[in-house]
């Protein structure tokens, strides 16, 4: 059997009309040619769906329970319709995202709200994993999204790769906190908080003090660099960190506990938006991606910008 959603379409309007003229005036086609869909649907199911007698048609109890299944199917198909019409509009849809905790807590729900606050029917999955374990579920497509520091390339892996500068971050009452730019002689023997050895910024931050021949004290080693922040507030340590923490801080807290300045040399903390390589990517991901993307380029504007406001100030430099 080969029907066709039009053969549908016009037998429901004969139903609902009463008549081949008037469902040929509400859809718009010549009486023959519904005449001719309506004999083809009849011989397609092979009975009649319809008594013609005096010029009259009269619906065979076949045709009112053939007429319940037509219904079921085409309010699916306009069902169906909208779904598509919403996905392709971004109006709905599902998004899956994992995160790297730095992001977490507030840069990533920052950019979510944005992206969000027209689309009502986009549900979203948003889980904070480790760097190392995002790569993973990017790579067996369990995500559709993945923001975490830069994994070494991969081929399952599509990055797009963003280099951001670490920022010293010191008590607001630090006297060097009235300096535009933190060097390693400045933190020479002081108390720091730094990430784990494995971590890229924990080696430049060692070949920094050495270069300078100045004392590495490490007072507090840390998964990543948030908690540090605490510390610093209190006057523990100083603490070397990503654009993204010290971003987090500044957006969150008025307080005015803590100063971030520039280190030198130059400390970086790359981060990557993953995508699957070997899945086609949804609308939706492409256009959060590319949202997220314009997120990360603002923070790293807004943050050079402050820094330069800083420099453009300082009398002793």
């Amino acid at each position: 059997m080969n029907l066709s959603f039009r053969q549908l379409h016009t037998f429901r309007e004969v139903i609902r009309s009463g008549s081949i003229s008037g469902a040929a005036r509400t859809l718009g086609r010549t009486q023959p040619a519904v005449s001719s869909m309506i004999a083809g649907l009849e011989d397609e199911l092979g009975f009649a769906l319809f008594l013609r007698e005096h010029g009259k048609l009269t619906p065979t109890p076949e045709a009112r329970f053939f007429l319940e299944e037509c219904e079921e199917i085409l309010d699916r198909l306009d069902q169906t319709k909208r779904t598509l019409g919403g996905i392709g509009n971004l109006s709905a849809g599902r998004l899956r995202i994992a995160c790297h905790p730095a992001a977490s807590g507030f840069f990533m729900p920052m950019v979510l709200t944005d992206f969000l606050r027209d689309k009502p029917g986009i549900e979203v999955s948003l889980m904070m994993r480790s760097s190392t374990v995002i790569e993973d579920l990017i790579a067996s497509q369990q995500f559709d999204v993945g923001f975490a520091e830069a994994p070494v390339p991969r081929a399952s892996i599509n990055q797009k790769d963003f280099d951001m500068e670490c920022v010293c971050a010191l008590p607001a009452d630090d006297p060097l906190a009235a300096r535009a730019a933190i060097t390693a002689r400045d933190l020479d023997g002081g108390a720091l908080a730094t990430l784990f050895a494995e971590h890229t910024t924990y080696g430049q931050t060692c070949r920094a003090f050495e270069a300078a021949d100045c004392t590495f004290q490490r007072r507090f080693e840390l998964q990543t660099f948030l908690p540090g922040l605490r510390f610093v507030e209190a006057g523990l340590c100083s603490m070397i960190c990503d654009m993204i923490t010290a971003h987090t801080h500044l957006q969150s807290n008025s307080a005015g506990t803590i100063r971030f300045r520039r280190f030198a040399p130059k400390i970086t903390s790359k981060v990557s938006i993953l995508t699957p390589a070997h899945s086609p990517q949804s609308v939706i991901a492409a256009a959060f991606c590319a949202h997220l993307a314009g997120h990360v380029s603002a923070l790293q504007a807004d943050m050079q910008a402050g820094l330069g406001a800083i420099s453009e100030t300082d009398g002793s430099r």
